[in-house]
């Protein structure tokens, strides 16, 4: 079975993005040498991008036509789904469309999971990563904690009366002042 791995950007106070949805933060470890070479392990390690209806609608504004990022060439190939409940059709620039998927993501999720292929990522898509976490769906959690405090906005993770409980498998420094936290979901008995 593939697995499926979150990875969020967030800020040392907890953040996902900042006031007014602003993710100017992300650029404390963006050009960094160590989070592009982490992002493209993760890249060659993966076929498909999970994303919900937001974080698709920000992230085809920019990746299908980012040429100065090391990154967009490796990304810009994957196999992309959508999960929406509000779009019918996901373009990606000039290369293959999304595939959109709509119904109950947990469902989705785990017949995904069961396809053949790589392991997939899953990128911000906040109230999806929570959904599929809470599931039992998220197989790791990969944190870019950015070394910047915003002291409010969009918080990485909802709250909940459901607490989930990880453990940590690496946590890794940049010389950025950021660092990696990979953490694996605790096996319930």
């Amino acid at each position: 079975m593939r697995r499926l791995i979150l990875q969020q950007y967030v800020t040392l106070d907890g953040y996902a993005a900042g006031p007014g949805d602003d993710l100017s933060f992300f650029e404390t470890v963006a050009d960094a040498e160590e989070s592009t070479r982490d992002n493209l392990e993760l890249l060659r390690s993966i076929d498909t991008m999970l994303l919900g209806a937001t974080t698709y609608r920000l992230f085809v504004e920019f990746w299908p036509t980012a040429t100065d990022e090391p990154i967009a060439p490796l990304l810009n190939d994957l196999n992309k789904v959508v999960i929406s409940s509000t779009l019918t059709e996901a373009p990606w620039g000039d290369r293959e469309p999304a595939t959109v998927l709509s119904g109950d993501a947990a469902e989705l999720v785990a017949d995904l999971k069961r396809q053949a292929g790589k392991d997939i990522v899953l990128w911000g898509s906040i109230s999806l990563s929570y959904r599929l976490l809470a599931a039992g769906l998220i197989d790791e959690v990969q944190l870019r904690v950015c070394p910047i405090l915003v002291g409010a906005g969009k918080p990485a993770f909802q709250v909940t009366d459901h607490p989930i409980s990880l453990d940590l498998a690496e946590a890794r420094p940049y010389a950025s002042g950021g660092a990696l936290l990979r953490y694996l979901p605790k096996e319930t008995t």
